[in-house]
Formats: C-alpha cells, sequence, structure tokens
C-alpha cells in the first residue's frame, strides 16, 4: 500500500503532504502546530505518518524548489482527484494551467473551463482545493485587481507570499498600460 502523509520543512515552515498510489491527495501549508497539520492531513486522507515514498519525495523536493524561488514545475506531480466532482476537476486542471509568475482571474478560470459565468463557482472549488501550490490557486485573484481569498493556513498572507517568491505581478490594471 503505497498511503500516507508526512511532514518537511520549508521555508515557509513546516508543511505537509499526503498521498494514495494514485498521486497526491492533500498538501497542508504550516499550521499553529505539527499537530495540527497532521490532523488535517488525517482529515484529508485517512493515512498514516510514515516516510514519503519515492514518487512523496519528488513532490516534496519540487515544492520545496519552488518555496526557495528556484525554477521548479509542479504539474509533472500526479494527484489523486478521485474523490472530486468533475467540474472540480476542469477547475484544478485550468488552475495548474496557470505558469509561476502569472496571475489568472477567477472569470478567466471560469471562461477556461467554457462556463463564463462561473466564476464564483470557480472560486468555492478552489476554497475546496486539497493541493494547494500543486494546483496553485494562489495564482488565481480577483477582477479589478483584488487578492481574492486564500483558504489554506495563513490565508490572503500566505498567498501573497507565494506570489512575492514567484515575482508575479498583479493589482488594479490600468488601461493604458
Amino acid at each position: 500500500m503505497d498511503a500516507g502523509f508526512c511532514l518537511f520543512d520549508t521555508a515557509l515552515g513546516r508543511c505537509g503532504l499526503a498521498w494514495s498510489a494514485r498521486g497526491l491527495v492533500a498538501v497542508s501549508f504550516p499550521e499553529s502546530s505539527d499537530e495540527a497539520t497532521r490532523a488535517r492531513l488525517v482529515r484529508a486522507s485517512g493515512a498514516a505518518e510514515r516516510a514519503p515514498s519515492p514518487r512523496a519525495q519528488d513532490a516534496i523536493a519540487r515544492i520545496r524548489d519552488l518555496i526557495d524561488g528556484r525554477a521548479a514545475t509542479l504539474d509533472a506531480i500526479a494527484l489523486d482527484e478521485s474523490g472530486a466532482p468533475d467540474f472540480e476537476r476542469a477547475v484544478y486542471a485550468a488552475c495548474r494551467a496557470i505558469p509561476a509568475g502569472y496571475t489568472r482571474t477567477y472569470g478567466d478560470l471560469a471562461k477556461a473551463i467554457g462556463d463564463p459565468h462561473a466564476a464564483r463557482a470557480v472560486g468555492v472549488a478552489l476554497g475546496r482545493n486539497p493541493c494547494p501550490i500543486v494546483t496553485p490557486c494562489h495564482r488565481v485573484v480577483a477582477a479589478g485587481g483584488g487578492t481574492g481569498g486564500f483558504s489554506a493556513p495563513g490565508g490572503v498572507r500566505t498567498k501573497l507570499r507565494l506570489l512575492e517568491i514567484e515575482r508575479a505581478a498583479f493589482g488594479p490594471r490600468d488601461l493604458f498600460s
């Protein structure tokens, strides 16, 4: 059985991830304590804490590289989205297509999945995103340059930190720039 979870250190603090035989099930940013991070990962996966599998080790290395500001591609990391509805899987796929250093709006993602009036539903789906950073919901911002929300631990502060690490520019857009 290739399921489990582990904690790992990053420049943001102790993160965690859970995996199954299919891929990552959950990623957690630092909680208030290691125990809180463990509890989140157990709720998300039902798995036991163990040494990371080779695929999990690769995901950890890629996540650390991105958080450390090094070029890293996370789109090769397999996700286990077997429990997600089709709409959420479509939103997550569109979100994973956003390159590091760029942002898109909730409306942009709604258009990308073929439902231009679903911006609010896109936001709800991203609020349920079990694998933040791998499914880079921090790159999705509100129309007009607002940050939008971020449901991972640390909230919008973590979102802004990730965008800063990626050197992403966003904010109100001037019609003449």
